[in-house]
């Protein structure tokens, strides 16, 4: 039996094509001038390659060996070779086949393909032939490998995975996400309130090989200078009232991850050139302490400030705001990627609807006017509507009524809250919704920013304008 043209042989160093990653192939055929002439041509192609001559050779090396594909001649003496394919895609279902019959029998290649095989070829095939066909499946084992790994990202909820954005913006995103990932340099975040930078932050740092390192997010907004520098840095044993022990700071305990920096824009000055000297000199001194510590981390730096203004107003050190911004990134905010909010919005709900085990989704004119909406609050804002409207409703349709009036344009209903008939600045009346909330809720801030629908940084922002604690 012919199994090549004759064009096929005499050729002692074939052309060698991109490497397809060292596959492993193992080839199935009862005439040695096939096998060698194959594992010739595969070797060339970069795959590794092993024989059998027969089905129950080829069975015994596929349940003792790493195989990726199988290149099986149908006509072999005992166990044919259909049989044999079967019982490869019964033990070893991941195995791609490629079958080989001759002119006559197309219709038990047919019948392999049926059965799972991933393609065939006739007798006399050609060297072109085998090489184009190795090619293939080698492309098609790339492509099921990365669509695997994709797969589990999006179910550990690490990397992209929960990131939810197919607009043209968030594909520039990606893109610049995964740059950083590999990457040590300092990475600057921008984003206005809501839009998740947090959330890119560890994108960045679980999509990189640092990934199985700490991850330690810092709202500097939230915390009064003193307990910035003390979370950051540690402090000794003494180094003031109530230091009855020495803290590792964490920037030292994230060694060889990455410390996130959320509104870095608000830290103090005299703080900001204590950053500035730990970056460059990748050492840190704890309060109190008058030795060094040496630190290996990387720092993701976040804020919805423009910072270029605060450098030349005098309120953020240009020194560091060039060192953290090596790498710089921008989130869109929602209304510049309107295409996303069905699939955000549906997300969220499928989200909900298992929690609650309630089917839940909204009509046509409720989606309407959320893709109406500019949502100055960005996806967090989205998130915490249609939260609301899912507490709110008792139906399966969440339909615009259900929707809160800032976003349909309806007129709110005037409650009486107190009698009142001072007029209030609106600077005022902000400044007092915010306090009785909070007052109502026993001091709990965070429930209180999601029900006025402000982010908690902003929320410790104002009361640190306010002086007020709780």
């Amino acid at each position: 039996m012919t199994a090549m043209a004759s064009s096929s042989f005499g050729v002692s160093n074939p052309m060698r094509t991109e490497r397809p990653g060292l596959l492993n192939l193992l080839i199935v055929d009862d005439e040695r001038s096939v096998r060698d002439a194959c594992r010739e041509i595969a070797t060339a192609l970069g795959y590794h390659t092993s024989a059998a001559e027969s089905a129950e050779q080829a069975l015994r090396l596929t349940d003792s060996q790493t195989v990726d594909v199988v290149f099986l001649d149908l006509k072999l003496p005992g166990t044919s070779g259909l049989e044999a394919m079967r019982q490869i895609k019964a033990r070893r279902p991941e195995i791609e086949v490629i079958v080989v019959t001759g002119h006559g029998t197309v219709e038990s290649a047919v019948q392999a393909m049926k059965s799972g095989a991933y393609d065939y070829v006739t007798k006399p095939f050609s060297m072109e032939e085998l090489k184009l066909l190795l090619g293939r499946v080698s492309t098609h084992l790339k492509l099921k490998t990365e669509n695997r790994v994709l797969r589990e990202k999006i179910k550990s909820k690490q990397g992209f995975g929960s990131i939810i954005g197919r607009a043209p913006e968030m594909d520039r995103l990606y893109r610049i996400i995964a740059k950083a990932a590999h990457s040590i340099h300092p990475v600057l975040i921008l984003g206005e309130s809501g839009t998740g930078k947090e959330m890119v932050a560890r994108a960045i740092h679980h999509s990189g090989p640092f990934r199985d390192k700490p991850f330690i997010p810092v709202d500097c907004g939230s915390l009064v200078p003193t307990l910035i520098e003390s979370e950051l840095f540690g402090y000794v044993k003494g180094a003031f009232t109530g230091a009855v022990q020495s803290k590792e700071g964490l920037l030292a305990i994230a060694d060889g991850g990455t410390v996130f920096l959320d509104e870095v824009g608000e830290l103090p000055v005299d703080l900001q050139a204590k950053m500035l000297r730990a970056l460059q000199e990748k050492e840190i001194r704890p309060v109190g302490s008058t030795k060094q510590i040496p630190i290996n981390v990387r720092i993701l730096a976040a804020t919805n400030r423009d910072l270029e203004r605060a450098v030349a107003d005098g309120s953020f050190r240009r020194d560091l705001y060039f060192r953290l911004n090596v790498l710089s990134l921008r989130i869109p905010p929602l209304r510049e990627r309107r295409q996303d909010i069905p699939l955000l919005a549906t997300n969220f709900l499928d989200r909900v609807s298992q929690a609650s085990s309630r089917e839940l989704e909204l009509s046509d004119d409720a989606m309407k006017a959320l893709l109406a909406y500019d949502w100055p609050g960005n996806v967090r804002e989205l998130e915490n509507c249609l939260e609301r409207c899912c507490a709110m409703s008792s139906g399966r349709v969440i339909s615009t009524a259900d929707l809160p009036s800032t976003i349909t344009g309806a007129e709110p209903r005037l409650i009486s809250v107190m009698p009142e008939t001072r007029i209030l600045p609106m600077v005022e009346l902000e400044k007092q919704t915010i306090l009785n909330t909070i007052q109502q809720l026993h001091g709990d801030k965070l429930m209180a920013a999601k029900l006025l629908g402000i982010g908690k940084t902003t929320l410790y922002r104002k009361l640190k304008e306010y002086g007020a604690e709780f």
